[in-house]
């Protein structure tokens, strides 16, 4: 290897992230430093920033710079209507989106017995709560299309049957998909055609 220990460290860490492997990681960091003033710089500083004011939305889980999120302090969204996703990657996914006007609840994960995850270790009481104190009058489960997925949306259903109208994901949504890997089109179709449970 000809690079120091620090642009080593680098590219080590460049390449943990999801998408990029070592190759990728490498041209990227050689990129940035070839360009270091319109790219390395500000991502640097960025980085900091975001390391430093990154926060989860006491509300809804989302990821933000403050303590409640956007999208919970903005009155235009307090609809009734309350999409729930399984991680914020899939509420950034909707958002992409626009066709979504409501709020979000982030759950955390799913339901998982052989992994030990139960309805305490995600975020599930947060949202009966938020059922009963924000008037919601729907809730749209928007969970990934997988056992676990569904298993989660089963047990959320269950516990608001006759609280609040349920209706989940339709159309667009393949087996075994995630939200995050759909284009806008799917996530728009799917959002419109959703359907009672």
């Amino acid at each position: 290897m000809t690079q120091t220990s620090e642009i080593e460290t680098l590219i080590d860490l460049m390449a943990r992230l999801p998408g990029l492997g070592p190759r990728s990681a490498r041209r990227a960091v050689l990129q940035m430093i070839r360009k270091r003033g319109l790219l390395l710089t500000p991502l640097a500083r960025a980085m900091q920033e975001v390391s430093e004011t990154a926060r989860e939305c006491l509300n809804c889980g989302n990821i933000g710079t403050s303590d409640i999120c956007e999208i919970c302090e903005n009155p235009s969204r307090a609809n009734g209507l309350l999409c729930v996703v399984e991680d914020v990657a899939d509420l950034w996914a909707m958002e992409r989106s626009g066709v979504f006007q409501g709020r979000y609840h982030v759950l955390g994960g799913t339901l998982s017995a052989l992994d030990g995850v139960g309805p305490d270790e995600l975020r599930i009481p947060q949202l009966l709560s938020r059922v009963e104190s924000e008037a919601i009058s729907e809730v749209i489960l928007a969970l990934n299309a997988t056992i676990d997925g569904q298993t989660t949306a089963h047990y959320i259903a269950d516990q608001l049957e006759h609280r609040v109208t349920l209706t989940s994901l339709a159309q667009g949504v393949p087996i075994g998909g995630e939200l995050d890997y759909l284009d806008d089109g799917t996530i728009t179709a799917a959002m419109q055609a959703r359907k009672p449970i």
